[in-house]
């Protein structure tokens, strides 16, 4: 190969005087462009240039903001949750809150701290921002407000703390991010916070002579669940069962036209359980609870209006229905089969209006919801109310059985068999009618097993005694016996 084909290197002199030109042409181009060109227009060509050469990313961050306008955004606080379950050991800063009703501490990530999760086989990165206030320049330059829309705070124009979420991903996965892994963390960040939710018991109450209400509400701290209810064990399995079909049919009562509510109806004595029932319920499903007196409901409208201060994922409770007041029937009549019991006041609200509460138009106001009544005298109550649609389930509150004993015992005394002593008391139970509550009492009386047993077994003798006696002074009054048979059977004393 000859030495004219070689190609030939620039000499250093040459390559200084090429960058001496270019750096003049450079600097003359600057100084024209600065000179001739306002510092708006140049700011809009900078931006321009710096947008057209932005290197292109692989990356899509998504923002989640704590507040929507002035809203809270659902999607902020669904994402702290899901990420406090998330938090690994290795995490170098983690912050700490606990409001003064809660009983935990809720460990949470702190600010610019990284989590990496994976979904389907990718990664996916979170990060906790937050921009802290700082003063803007030029105090209160343009108009009143911040540079988020919020008027400032002080003549020194502050900008408000903002705080947000990033989830950080590869673009090609911006599909499955939102369809899947996004409805999977609201759907977990709902169960954790069921888990640690403290249950409210909220009473609903009409505002003296208007329509309206109120509500206040007290944290539910009654220990009750189905593991410490006297019941015989199959009602409260089948209880269990029929809570849980009704908590996953959400998409059947859609399909089939239903408002997503239930309703049952706890009837029995006195004593036999049925407030613990309530409590266990709401124990169990983490439900808060409405109590709703209606002697304190000022009419049909009062009511719809207290319906509409519950919320979803909650028990309605109306307790004693058969003695709080009479309810006008459909015709505006008060019925009186039952002259013994007296309204509390002439009442101001009509049947049509609670049966339209319970299973008119006006159920539809929520989703989830729970409505139970509870009676003493289920035959005292209108026939309208018992039907399926408004009282689906009836549930017979009974009088203490040989199995709700032993749990009691259990919770009570720690006990599961004490020989002879519990044959005793089993046979005495199942020939007298005796109340859960009865027992109860008579089990807290000492801390010494031997003590509450005898005393028990010496209750059920003397509740034994008093019965035969009354047994027998209806039968010695022969000019009026059937007439006070028929009183103490209402009155549940014989059978």
């Amino acid at each position: 190969m000859s030495s004219r084909s070689l190609p030939q290197m620039p000499t250093p002199s040459s390559l200084l005087s090429a960058y001496a030109s270019m750096s003049t042409s450079i600097m003359l181009f600057r100084t024209m462009f600065n000179q001739l060109f306002p510092i708006e227009l140049q700011r809009y060509v900078i931006d321009a240039v710096r947008v057209y050469w932005k290197p292109k990313s692989s990356k899509l961050t998504l923002v989640f903001e704590e507040k929507d306008g002035m809203t809270t955004n659902h999607m902020f606080d669904a994402a702290e949750s899901f990420l406090c379950s998330r938090i690994n050991p290795d995490s170098d800063r983690l912050r700490i809150t606990k409001s003064v009703k809660e009983k935990h501490i809720n460990i949470k990530f702190a600010e610019s701290e990284e989590i990496l999760d994976s979904f389907e086989g990718f990664s996916v990165t979170w990060r906790y921002v937050r921009q802290q206030s700082q003063q803007k320049q030029g105090g209160n330059s343009g108009d009143e407000y911040g540079n988020y829309g919020h008027k400032s705070v002080s003549s020194g124009g502050y900008s408000p703390e903002k705080k947000y979420i990033e989830l950080k991903f590869d673009k090609k996965y911006k599909d499955i991010i939102i369809s899947s892994y996004l409805p999977l963390i609201i759907k977990k960040s709902q169960d954790l916070e069921n888990e640690k939710k403290v249950v409210k018991l909220y009473n609903l109450q009409s505002y003296t002579g208007g329509p309206g209400g109120f509500k206040e509400s007290v944290n539910l701290d009654h220990p009750s669940t189905f593991e410490t209810l006297a019941m015989d064990p199959k009602m409260k399995k089948a209880i269990i069962d029929d809570l849980e079909l009704f908590l996953k049919r959400r998409d059947f009562y859609k399909k089939v036209g239903k408002a997503w509510k239930r309703g049952y109806l706890l009837y029995g004595p006195p004593g036999t359980g049925k407030s613990s029932l309530i409590a266990a319920i709401a124990n169990y499903l983490k439900f808060d609870i409405y109590d709703l007196q209606l002697t304190n409901v000022g009419g049909d409208s009062s009511l719809k209006k207290l319906m509409l201060k519950t919320s979803n994922r909650s028990i309605l409770v109306i307790e004693d229905i058969d003695c709080s007041i009479q309810l006008p029937d459909r015709k505006g009549i008060v019925p009186s089969r039952f002259p013994d019991v007296r309204p509390v006041r002439d009442p101001q609200f009509s049947l049509s209006g609670l049966l339209n509460f319970i299973d008119g138009l006006w159920s539809c106001c929520g989703d989830e919801r729970i409505i139970i009544f509870t009676t003493n005298h289920k035959e005292r109550l209108d026939p309208a109310l018992l039907r399926p649609g408004r009282m689906d389930v009836h549930i017979h509150m009974s009088y203490l059985t040989i199995d709700g004993f032993n749990i009691l015992a259990a919770n009570y005394l720690n006990i599961h068999d004490h020989h002879w002593r519990f044959r005793e008391i089993e046979e005495l139970i199942k020939c007298k009618k005796v109340t859960p509550a009865e027992v109860a009492e008579e089990l807290m009386k000492s801390d010494d097993v031997e003590v509450v047993l005898d005393g028990l077994v010496n209750f059920l003798k003397r509740k034994k005694v008093e019965e035969d006696e009354i047994i027998d002074g209806i039968e010695g009054d022969e000019g009026d016996y059937d007439n006070q048979v028929r009183e103490a059977k209402k009155a549940k004393i014989i059978a």
